[in-house]
């Protein structure tokens, strides 16, 4: 079953990616993308809050002009097969599979950025040859370099899947279970930490006069709301 999951959750990230260059309708965020490989595993409430937390994490670094920011969207659908597969045991996805997942994957997203500059470097050249192409009225030659631009960010954002995949879900099914007692709780706490970090970015990102207080008043109520129930 893994053969076969891991190579559709590739095609499936990779599509979604695209529209990080493609059409920027914004489906190629970590709150779209994880929910929606989730959903491919049968666990979209996982694939849910690993988007959740990634999409604060990085809700400040969006593709605008030239500016390529770390892939979020590959390290969202990495991040989520992994959480999804380790968790498929009787206990489920627990929140310190959640943050081991997420802390993995973030390294995933820079690596593919690095990645990322040199094949958008390179598609420069055909760029600057669909301009002379242009000049000389070859719309078909145009055409060519557009979809073959495409097509190798596309296949490097499969074979870069494939290989997160391969590495990290069996990293973490033999990992998980053998970790002592002090570090599973110290998961626990960076399960919950992750979030108020992704919040602090988010509040950061604020411009507007007396929002900071209101966001945090706002998060307490939250806060006390979800212990209050966790309690009763």
């Amino acid at each position: 079953m893994l053969i076969v999951q891991i190579p559709l959750i590739a095609l499936i990230g990779s599509l979604l990616a695209l529209d990080r260059i493609l059409i920027q309708t914004m489906v190629s965020r970590p709150i779209v993308v994880a929910p929606v490989v989730g959903l491919a595993l049968g666990n979209p409430y996982a694939g849910l809050l690993v988007g959740a937390i990634l999409e604060l994490f990085w809700i400040d670094r969006l593709p605008i002009g030239i500016y390529i920011p770390p892939n979020d969207s590959l390290a969202a659908a990495a991040a989520t097969s992994a959480a999804v597969w380790t968790g498929s045991g009787p206990d489920g996805v627990t929140p310190e599979i959640i943050a081991l997942s997420i802390l993995l994957a973030v390294p995933l997203g820079v690596i593919a950025r690095v990645i990322e500059v040199r094949i958008v470097t390179a598609n420069n050249r055909l760029s600057d040859q669909a301009l002379e192409d242009a000049k000389r009225l070859d719309w078909r030659a145009v055409e060519r370099k557009t979809y073959s631009g495409l097509a190798r960010v596309f296949i490097f954002y499969v074979v870069f899947l494939l290989a997160a995949q391969t590495v990290l879900i069996p990293l973490l099914v033999w990992m998980f279970p053998k970790l002592p007692a002090p570090v599973v709780s110290a998961l626990t706490m960076v399960y919950y930490f992750l979030p108020v970090l992704g919040i602090a970015v988010a509040l950061g990102t604020l411009k507007m006069r007396g929002a900071v207080p209101v966001f945090c008043a706002i998060f307490l109520a939250a806060a006390a709301a979800m212990e209050f129930f966790h309690v009763f």
